[in-house]
């Protein structure tokens, strides 16, 4: 399976066009989808303004520019 982007809101988590991700960069994040369904399921936070992983204790401190997923390791 191919790799593609994705873009999202850090507000809603709803998934958002390349043209909002210019206009928002502070507040979305685009992230690479697809490949090998392997490994252990594991949710992580991502900070929106950086594209940083930050701790889930940070993510519910700032919910409004962190994006929490659950990923495959």
């Amino acid at each position: 399976m191919a790799r593609r982007q994705v873009a999202r809101s850090a507000k809603t988590g709803r998934f958002v066009k390349a043209t909002t991700v210019k206009r928002h960069p502070r507040t979305t994040v685009v992230d690479q989808v697809g490949g090998p369904k392997k490994g252990k399921p594991v949710k992580v936070a991502r900070s929106a303004i950086s594209g940083r992983f930050v701790k889930e204790a940070t993510a519910e401190r700032h919910p409004e520019t962190t994006v929490v997923e659950t990923v495959r390791r």
